[in-house]
């Protein structure tokens, strides 16, 4: 789904990442799908390959530690979550970026892995921080926010999880 969602994306303008992207918008006109569309959108070729070959990894464990079930919905309710944290966070901030990828639903997916599994929980960690910080060496902007947000949800939702 993601990718062929960047196949259309590919094919307009950017005025096309600004209407379905996380950003301002949303507060003005109540353009609350948003939420789910930025996170099928990516800035770059690279930008898409980068975070499907993450999602493949990181889904691969927790499918086999849980069911295909508990993956959907972990990425798509944990990324939402992220999404609606993320964009309160840049109101706060006063910030007007747009945010687009997949990035943040995945930073769920590796949390909920640093709770259940503590041998990864380092590794997971340092992904999330590198991710976070590493492109803008190279001049690339990222929402490292959302990073972190999400990997905080993904981390209480396990933790919630394993209470209940």
């Amino acid at each position: 789904m993601i990718v062929i969602a960047y196949i259309i994306e590919i094919q307009f303008n950017d005025n096309f990442l600004v209407l379905f992207g996380l950003n301002m918008l949303f507060f003005q006109n109540d353009f609350y799908f948003q939420l789910l569309s930025s996170m099928f959108l990516h800035g770059s070729f690279m930008h898409l390959f980068m975070n499907m070959a993450i999602l493949f990894q990181i889904g691969n464990i927790i499918e086999q530690n849980t069911s295909k079930l508990f993956l959907f919905l972990l990425f798509f309710i944990g990324g939402i979550l992220t999404s609606l944290l993320s964009i309160y966070f840049l109101k706060i901030m006063q910030l007007n970026h747009n945010m687009i990828g997949a990035s943040g639903a995945i930073s769920v997916l590796m949390g909920c892995i640093a709770y259940y599994i503590p041998d990864f929980r380092k590794a997971m960690l340092v992904l999330v921080v590198a991710s976070s910080f590493l492109p803008f060496l190279v001049g690339i902007s990222v929402a490292w926010y959302a990073h972190f947000i999400g990997f905080a949800l993904g981390y209480l939702i396990a933790i919630i999880r394993v209470k209940n």
